[in-house]
């Protein structure tokens, strides 16, 4: 066993040379990164250095190159400038040259100028000598026409005045007798072309048109079973009378006629809706306030469902669409409307119907025609509701309901109201005198048929020359006989035309009035 002494020695010995050798490897690396660190430190200050040289190069290339672009630029401002001094001299010079050139020009106008002032005043000068010779040859001319004048008086024992006043007197009878031969002439011409034409333009449309002659009454008369029905009617103290009354706006007139009640109103439509409730009360059987309400109520829904349905069979007979819906049922009010004993709706349609025809056989637009001839009395559906003419409330609703120019102007000239200005105006005029005019389409009772016939024959007497006149043909005819020492042949043409005209302006009448004038000169005597 070793000493520890021995052991310690051993162990030296083994560890010593190791020791050593890990020592020279340490110092071995220590100084070889010291080497590198200044071997890359050596390199850095020759890269470091060459970059600088590098960069001292490229500023002077830059300002060598800087420099070279200053002069260029110098160079070429300073060539610029002595081109635009170079071309504002010239074109100085151009205008120089243009002024003067104005100068010049304006110089020899103001010559000419002056040239042509002084030939004026001259001739100025020499018209007022010639105005003033005029004058006084004038003066002398008037002092001998004076003198000419009363040399003529004398010889022909006229006055100036009085001799002016026969030759006026002269020329204008002369000028009455050539217009009345002209307008004679013009007629008989006009009537040669035309009345063929027309005549078989408007047969050949009423043929085609078949429609009743039978006029509406105009009379509401509602049937009862029974008398006792009117006293229940009345009512206890006039109650349920005095509720119909009130809730319909009609008169209920009941006296000593048998089974029966007449319905007095100025509006059809609450006339027709008294007459329904009325029926549905004595159906019903029990009439007091609370069930008249009830069925004043139901009527006026079923009347309104009558005047929408007569609207649309209106439009559906025509063929015509796109009417609106207010104008719709404005129509179907017609129907509750007559005109000297006709439905209006019913003329309205056969309007409609004959314009198209007509339009047809003129080659115009039959839609258009048929649509102004059966909105043309669209107006009578609110003249109980609005202040006016049908004419001219019926062409403010055209109007309102967007109606085209055509159709306003034909409903405004269907009565002669304006000048009928188209084709379409004309047509519709002349479709409504034909259904208005035809034997049984209107009739009026007996008193006014009596004064329509007093005032035409009044209006004929009221010209000077009349004799006597006759309204004959149920009025659409008057024949006037004319004293023959007053009024010549040539003249009753213009007589004729001044009553028909009056007659047109005061008096209204169904269809049209011929006006007749009779000349008739006698000359009598006896042998003895």
């Amino acid at each position: 066993m070793l000493n520890p002494e021995t052991a310690v020695l051993a162990i030296s010995s083994w560890l010593l040379p190791a020791v050593i050798g890990v020592a020279a490897i340490v110092i071995g690396a220590t100084l070889g990164f010291f080497a590198g660190i200044h071997y890359r430190k050596r390199i850095a200050e020759a890269e470091i250095g060459s970059a600088e040289t590098e960069a001292a190069k490229i500023r002077e290339e830059g300002a060598k190159a800087a420099e070279t672009l200053k002069k260029e630029a110098l160079l070429e401002a300073k060539e610029e400038i002595v081109r635009q001094n170079r071309d504002f001299e010239k074109e100085v010079k151009d205008r120089r040259a243009e002024i003067s050139r104005l100068e010049h020009r304006c110089v020899a106008r103001e010559e000419s100028l002056d040239k042509k002032l002084e030939n004026l005043e001259n001739k100025e000068a020499q018209l007022d000598k010639k105005v003033k010779e005029n004058e006084k040859a004038k003066a002398e001319i008037e002092k001998i026409r004076l003198q000419c004048l009363e040399k003529l008086e004398t010889i022909s024992g006229y006055t100036a005045e009085q001799a002016k006043n026969e030759i006026v007197s002269e020329i204008e009878e002369e000028a009455k007798h050539a217009a009345a031969e002209k307008l004679v002439e013009i007629e008989k011409q006009l009537k040669e072309d035309a009345d063929d034409k027309a005549k078989n333009i408007i047969s050949l449309a009423i043929s085609r048109l078949a429609s009743e002659h039978v006029a509406e009454a105009t009379v509401s008369v509602v049937p009862l079973p029974n008398d006792d029905m009117k006293g229940r009617i009345i009512g206890r103290e006039g109650r349920n009378i005095r509720a119909v009354e009130t809730l319909t706006g009609v008169d209920l007139i009941i006296d000593d006629t048998p089974e029966a009640i007449t319905l007095s109103c100025f509006d059809p439509v609450r006339r027709e809706i008294a007459r329904l409730s009325l029926e549905k009360l004595i159906a019903d059987g029990r009439i007091h306030p609370a069930r008249i309400e009830e069925m004043v109520e139901r009527s006026k829904k079923e009347v309104e469902t009558q005047i929408k349905q007569a609207g649309e069979r209106a439009t559906y007979e025509t063929g015509l669409h796109g009417i609106n819906q207010e104008l719709v049922k404005l129509l179907g009010r017609l129907k509750y409307r007559t005109s000297y004993g006709q439905n209006v709706l019913d003329h309205s349609i056969e309007v409609s119907l004959l314009s198209g025809m007509l339009a047809d056989e003129l080659g115009v637009d039959s839609v258009l025609a048929k649509r102004a001839g059966l909105l043309h009395d669209i107006g009578k559906a609110l003249t109980h509701e609005t202040e006016g003419s049908h004419v001219h409330i019926g062409s403010d609703v055209a109007k309102k309901y967007k109606e085209s120019k055509d159709v306003v102007h034909a409903i405004e000239a269907h009565h002669g109201d304006v000048e009928p200005k188209t084709v379409i105006a004309l047509i519709v005029q002349a479709a409504d005198a034909i259904s208005a005019a035809r034997p049984g389409a209107r009739r009026e009772n007996l008193e006014n048929y009596i004064k329509r016939l007093q005032k035409l024959e009044e209006i004929a007497n009221s010209f000077p020359g009349i004799d006597n006149s006759f309204a004959i043909q149920a009025g659409r005819e008057i024949r006037i006989m004319v004293k023959p020492d007053e009024i010549s042949d040539s003249q009753m043409v213009s007589v004729a035309r001044d009553i028909v005209k009056k007659i047109e302006a005061e008096l209204k009448y169904p269809g049209q009035i011929k006006v007749h004038v009779v000349r008739e000169s006698r000359v009598i005597d006896y042998a003895k």
